[in-house]
């Protein structure tokens, strides 16, 4: 009974073999499922589309081989023998295991002439491995790799569930294996409905989708997590996924990670959830690339662009390292400089966009990515509700646009001085302790210690927030000022 092994090629495999059967499990899947699927491909891996497009993860082999276009049975050939090897009576090697699942090796050779090892799999039947020639790694020269039959299926099945981006396969693997089947089965849907399309009207090649790598993971990642709260999942429930955008192709593999961790899936399932999902929708439309209404066609006619990619998705995927930039930009709403066309973090504004800047949202966010312990949040939270307070009151505007503007931590030091003393030479409490001044800016677990601006930045969405319902925001907007714009470009 096959079961996940933590190996990406073999998992996405067996998810896209569940898939197709509509299980939820690999230990679901019978001998019928895997004849379905070995079906399905021994049909279509040998006629195009699928036929040019599997050279970008088996080149070279008998699905792809230039020199099989004049001999198809041996195509077909080629396939029936490494589809079928999981079927009971195939030959088996009782002193190889595979190295995927442990179990016995197959006993024949995965070529039409006999000249390869038996049970040996190289970089045509298996990506991102050696090829026949090369024994460098492997002991004693002993080249090609151990393989049972149900790890070799499950590895030609793997492409049905990646998507076909930029010219390579794009495989989502997780810890959640729920999580990694929806996956496959979404890709493996796009794929199936395009290679229809693709037959019925003669085409080579499979369509990409329009949307980048980053925008187009973190979307459907989204879609599905959609999914699972609306069939109550536990939005509580955090997972990790790890991308793998890659290319087993003779003109040069390569391979690029994409690592989305666990603390970033789990505020990406609570933001969806009704408390924070209106907030969390704004936010992420304005990610959205700008683009002209319409554009000419090839034809003349105005046709209406699409966009290509979502800064908040791409960013994401940048986290946590990049969290105090991210908080500064999507929570706070502080412009970016980019020399990217259509880029729209060039045009957010605390003054056009206040009804943005959610407290509840950015709490959340320091909870479930930065870390952050909740008697720090407590303190932040607390500093913001006195000083939106006293701007309020005394519609110190002089103090707020001190506080937002300025790049210097003694003004900022000194602003908060002279407005304690101002409250104090009216009879009242200073704005701030000492210790709650500490507490703030000059120390933290998971703060850097001297990140003065971040800590700055977390008081002032707490204070636009509350100053915003209360109707301050408004009645000011023409005199806010602006934070300075990020002086780091952003070229991606």
């Amino acid at each position: 009974m096959p079961s996940f092994t933590g190996h990406p090629l073999v998992d996405v495999g067996l998810a896209t073999i569940t898939a197709f059967a509509d299980k939820a499990r690999p230990e679901d899947l019978i001998e019928a499922d895997y004849d379905a699927i070995a079906d399905y491909m021994a049909r279509n891996y040998v006629v195009n589309p699928l036929k040019s497009f599997l050279t970008v993860a088996f080149p070279n082999s008998g699905f792809t081989q230039p020199a099989f276009e004049k001999t198809p049975d041996r195509r077909k050939a080629y396939a029936e023998r490494v589809l079928r090897c999981y079927k009971e009576g195939t030959p088996i090697l009782s002193t190889e295991r595979c190295v995927f699942t442990g179990l016995p090796a197959i006993g024949l050779a995965l070529d039409d002439k006999n000249r390869l090892a038996p049970g040996r799999a190289f970089r045509q039947h298996i990506p991102m491995v050696t090829g026949e020639d090369i024994i460098n790694f492997h002991p004693y020269g002993d080249a090609g790799i151990p393989v049972s039959g149900i790890a070799l299926l499950a590895i030609q099945a793997f492409p049905l569930g990646c998507c076909k981006i930029a010219g390579r396969l794009l495989a989502v693997h997780s810890d959640d294996e729920d999580l990694m089947v929806r996956f496959a089965k979404k890709f493996l849907q796009t794929n199936r409905r395009h290679i229809q399309a693709a037959q019925a009207g003669g085409l080579t090649k499979l369509p990409e989708p329009t949307h980048r790598i980053g925008t187009l993971l973190v979307g459907c990642l989204l879609d599905i997590e959609e999914e699972r709260l609306a069939a109550g999942g536990d939005p509580e429930f955090p997972a990790c996924i790890t991308a793998y955008h890659l290319s087993n192709s003779g003109q040069g593999a390569d391979l690029t990670i994409y690592d989305l961790p666990l603390e970033v899936g789990n505020f990406l399932r609570v933001a969806l959830t009704p408390r924070y999902r209106e907030q969390w929708d704004k936010i992420r439309q304005r990610g959205w690339e700008i683009v002209a209404a319409k554009t000419k066609g090839k034809k003349g006619a105005a046709e209406p662009q699409v966009p290509s990619f979502n800064t908040l998705y791409e960013d994401l995927l940048r986290l946590p390292e990049n969290a105090p930039i991210f908080i500064r930009t999507y929570f706070l709403r502080v412009p970016q400089r980019t020399r990217r066309p259509g880029d729209p973090r060039a045009h957010y504004s605390i003054r056009g966009e206040a009804a943005l800047i959610s407290w509840q949202l950015t709490e959340q966010f320091l909870r479930k990515v930065v870390l952050i312990d909740q008697e720090r949040i407590n303190h932040i939270r607390s500093l913001g509700d006195v000083l939106a307070q006293y701007v309020k009151e005394e519609n110190d505007r002089r103090f707020f646009h001190t506080f937002l503007t300025t790049n210097r931590y003694a003004d900022l030091r000194l602003a908060l001085i002279k407005a304690g003393h101002a409250r104090i030479r009216k009879g009242h409490a200073p704005l701030i302790t000492f210790d709650q001044f500490i507490a703030v800016f000059e120390q933290g677990d998971n703060l850097p210690q001297h990140d003065w601006r971040l800590a700055r930045d977390l008081v002032l969405i707490r204070m636009i927030d509350q100053l915003y319902q209360a109707g301050w925001v408004k009645e000011h907007v023409d005199e806010l000022g602006e934070i300075e714009e990020s002086a780091e470009a952003v070229n991606n």
